[in-house]
């Protein structure tokens, strides 16, 4: 795919050179280190009102679980609504919502409904913003765009989850959840500013009629769209990816490595993502890009099986910085995805693939924890993932690349 006749990428000083984008990276980059305070903040919070680790576990699973509703359900907001207007009201919603979590004594049921509300209202956020970018950054511009946010989320939540403790520590967690509320102030603000207003995509008199025939709209475009549905599964392949995550205290432990080897296991595969993202968008033309999305989506679940070796730290840390290198394929999958999908429909179809990514993310986790439990050893567990994801990735890079070759002239 080449922007404008040229078979060159578009460079980041382009992106940045255009102010909306400014005000959406900007917004979104201080919403991602808000929440990542949040979270920690939230698990301080319950954890010192209730000494429970279970209630602290299930909190911190609140933050994530409404996802699940809120993709499906509300992401046809960002369609039905003008979607500046969306994003601007989920913000300033967010900034009640969080601001009373943050109220001293405050039951901690009442802490849970409102971060369940406050989650909720993320879905049409994202949805709107996911469906703004397109409009804003053309051709080659929009895939270097989703590298640029690719890049600076992985690194915000590596920063946010890195300090996070020691700012909490140091303001409380009641301050620290009113900072995070602040931020949504800040980005409503940007957004309010720094966007300009587009008409709804869809109205009363052309769009489906209810929430449900709006999903079920979504759904269709998805499903009868081939390049859509390999595009989905490829990106669902993050299924298998985050198993050796939710592993990673157990496997330091399995390897005889201290408790500091659990961040470097955490931070690897995110930091591959990083430096893959930068190269894969910076070193790549626009058209060689579409091409190994199919094989990078393989790539990046054949480095889990090297874990049947039983690698120590130093080899586990190369596996998954290799495999989250490979997975900067998701970036522009995600980027073409998004330009396939019709305007009218693109905030529910954002909806509906996010919230299977988040699904097959949780199923993955948990099925990590029984084969564990059925075989013993984290070793052999993520390298029996690794296999039955590159079983996956195979014929869903196959179907990428059919899908492609039927929609050439």
């Amino acid at each position: 795919m080449v922007d404008g006749g040229r078979a060159a990428p578009a460079t980041f000083r382009e992106v940045f050179a255009i102010g909306e984008f400014r005000a959406l990276w900007s917004a979104e980059l201080l919403s991602i280190t808000g929440d990542q305070l949040a979270r920690v903040a939230l698990s301080v919070l319950v954890y010192e009102r209730t000494g429970s680790a279970g209630l602290t576990a299930l909190t911190y699973a609140l933050t994530y679980l409404p996802d699940l509703i809120g993709g499906p359900l509300l992401s046809g907001l960002a369609d039905r609504y003008p979607r500046r207007r969306v994003m601007v009201v989920t913000d300033l919603a967010r900034v009640v919502l969080v601001a009373g979590m943050a109220i001293p004594g405050i039951p901690i049921a009442l802490v849970a409904t409102l971060l369940v509300l406050a989650r909720l209202c993320n879905s049409p956020f994202a949805a709107a913003q996911a469906a703004t970018l397109p409009a804003v950054l053309d051709g080659d511009r929009y895939v270097i765009g989703q590298t640029v946010r690719q890049i600076t989320n992985q690194t915000a939540q590596l920063v946010g989850f890195a300090t996070g403790g020691a700012l909490v520590a140091l303001l409380g967690p009641s301050q620290a959840l009113a900072v995070d509320a602040a931020t949504f102030a800040v980005s409503a603000a940007l957004i309010g500013l720094g966007v300009r207003p587009r008409p709804a995509p869809v109205t009363d008199a052309d769009g489906p009629s209810s929430m449900v025939a709006q999903l079920a709209a979504g759904a269709r475009i998805i499903w009868h769209d081939r390049r859509l549905r390999s595009l989905v599964g490829m990106a669902w392949l993050a299924g298998f990816v985050i198993v050796p995550e939710g592993l990673a205290a157990p496997y330091a432990a399995e390897i005889g490595a201290g408790t500091y080897a659990i961040g470097l296991l955490l931070a690897a595969h995110p930091a591959g993502i990083v430096i893959g993202a930068f190269a894969f968008g910076r070193l790549v033309s626009p058209e060689r890009r579409q091409e190994l999305i199919g094989p990078l989506a393989v790539l990046a679940v054949l480095p889990l099986i090297g874990y049947a070796l039983e690698p120590g730290l130093v080899a586990a840390i190369g596996l998954l910085l290799v495999s989250g290198a490979c997975a900067a394929y998701q970036v522009t999958a995600s980027a073409t995805f998004m330009r396939i999908v019709p305007d009218s429909g693109r905030g529910q179809a954002f909806g509906l693939a996010g919230s299977g990514l988040i699904a097959v993310q949780g199923l993955g986790l948990a099925l990590g924890g029984v084969l564990v439990t059925l075989f013993g050893s984290v070793s052999t567990t993520v390298a029996v993932v690794g296999v039955a994801g590159t079983v996956c990735a195979i014929p869903a890079a196959f179907a990428w690349h059919r899908a492609r070759s039927a929609q050439r002239p």
